[in-house]
């Protein structure tokens, strides 16, 4: 600490002034050695270690070598890559890229500095996984497996739907809620799989197995909600995308948001954006097939009439051409029947019109069945116990950084050169230049020197300068 305080131009108090008396039998380090020999013990104890960690403060000086420390959420450590290492790496780190090392320890005798002497760097968590997703794909489109040609188009209007997804999670009540509205008609069947963590990937491949060799279904939906790339990653394995290349049933992928794209969304028939996106790609629209319905209701009766008034032209054209030939008997017999004809006629018609008429009713009772307000409701309820919940972990969190903040600013205080000038220190500097003096040397006979105190700071001219006194 006595010499970490003269370092930094701070005096002691005068009971501080004196060293201890050195004695000759005792065996004083210099601070080079010291250096040296804890460099020994360090690169002599520990053999080359994997570390895990966080780049920061990453520097390339011309020299080529780099120096950053590694950093987790509670320690850092200084690290240097040299040159002939460095140019062997496939990617550029930057600061705040996770990355692997092996890496042997050391210390810096120049500085005593502890660090790490980087032999070898690799990409880790999501930079690795980013890099195995490229290869799989690259991989993957050679073969062929996102062949357009290859892509199956959708059913019009399919007799089951089927979902391979978790049972429990938000992307089935989506799809179930969109399914709903659009055309309640459609059974669903839905496949339960883990859609995270190890097996996941196997367990959603053998689903889509088992659903192409069941049969029941006519399209399929592979969804989950959105997440990390490492959350999605059952979703890029290659399991999965080959048993999507070889399902006879065409399947719809709705993995994740918009912007999270994965392998499967290449091998599958088509790409849905979300799990909501996916049910309405392979659902058709029930508003717009009860107009078309009313559409070709209104074109077939309109139809019956044209062909009604037709038959009415032409059966009276018959009876114009009847009565110019005076057949008084054929003609009452064709009139008769002509009668008979139209009665027919009409109650065909009518009782068509009464089968359409039911059948319009029962869709129209079907589909205010399936009305959005309970749904409206309910989501309201949730929204607002959302709400609350939100404002009470803001609360909470603001709290515990107040906290935080008080410590901080107590530390802080703790370690403040005014505190160290309290105690009775002082700090000296050259009037002419305001350079702090660390030793005697420094400052010439005559020189005006300032004396910082903890209350205000003395102007004094140097007449004496005393010898170095040893250590």
């Amino acid at each position: 600490m006595r010499a970490f305080s003269r370092r930094a131009g701070i005096r002691y108090p005068a009971a501080m002034a004196s060293p201890p008396d050195s004695r000759p039998e005792r065996d004083i380090f210099s601070v080079s050695r010291l250096n040296r020999e804890a460099r020994a013990v360090l690169e002599g104890n520990f053999p080359l270690l994997w570390v895990e960690g966080e780049i920061s403060n990453l520097s390339r000086p011309a020299s080529g070598h780099w120096y950053f420390s590694l950093k987790d959420s509670q320690a850092q450590v200084r690290a240097a890559m040299f040159r002939n290492r460095n140019q062997l790496l496939r990617f550029k780190p930057a600061d705040g890229t996770q990355v692997l090392v092996r890496a042997r320890i050391s210390l810096y005798e120049a500085r005593g500095d502890y660090q790490l002497i980087v032999e070898h760097m690799e990409e880790a968590g999501d930079g690795a996984l980013q890099r195995a997703f490229e290869e799989l794909k690259q991989r993957l489109a050679q073969e062929g497996l996102f062949d357009p040609a290859h892509k199956r188009p959708l059913p019009v209007l399919p007799r089951r739907i089927g979902v391979i997804t978790s049972p429990t999670g938000a992307a089935i009540r989506d799809i179930l809620s969109v399914l709903g509205r659009r055309f309640p008609a459609i059974p669903v069947l839905i496949y339960p799989v883990p859609v995270q963590g190890e097996g996941a990937g196997a367990r959603i491949a053998a689903a889509l197995r088992r659903a192409g060799a069941r049969g029941e279904c006519d399209v399929l939906i592979l969804a989950r909600g959105g997440g990390s790339l490492e959350d999605l990653w059952a979703f890029n394995e290659e399991a999965v995308a080959r048993a999507l290349y070889d399902s006879p049933i065409p399947v719809v992928s709705g993995v994740g948001h918009e912007v999270d794209v994965t392998i499967a969304d290449f091998a599958a028939d088509l790409r849905a954006p979300t799990p909501s996106a996916a049910a309405e790609a392979v659902s058709p629209d029930g508003q717009a097939w009860l107009q078309q319905l009313l559409r070709l209701d209104g074109r077939l009766l309109a139809l019956l009439r044209q062909h009604q008034r037709q038959a009415l032209q032409g059966l009276e054209g018959l009876g114009r051409r009847l009565q110019a030939q005076h057949p008084g008997q054929r003609l009452r017999q064709r009139a008769q029947r002509l009668d008979e004809l139209d009665q027919r006629l009409r109650r065909g018609l009518d009782r068509r019109l009464a089968r359409t008429r039911a059948d319009l009713a029962q869709w129209q009772a079907r589909l205010r069945g399936v009305a959005p307000a309970p749904r409206l409701a309910r989501l309201a309820g949730q929204h607002a116990e959302l709400k609350r919940r939100l404002r009470a972990a803001l609360e909470h969190q603001l709290k515990e950084r107040r906290q935080a903040l008080k410590g901080l600013a107590r530390a802080l205080e703790a370690v403040s050169p005014l505190a160290t000038l309290a105690r009775g220190y002082s700090i000296t500097s050259r009037v002419r230049d305001g350079i702090l003096l660390r030793e005697a040397s420094e400052v010439n006979i005559g020189e005006e020197i300032e004396t910082r105190l903890a209350d205000g700071a003395l102007i004094s001219v140097v007449q004496h300068k005393a010898a170095r006194r040893p250590r």
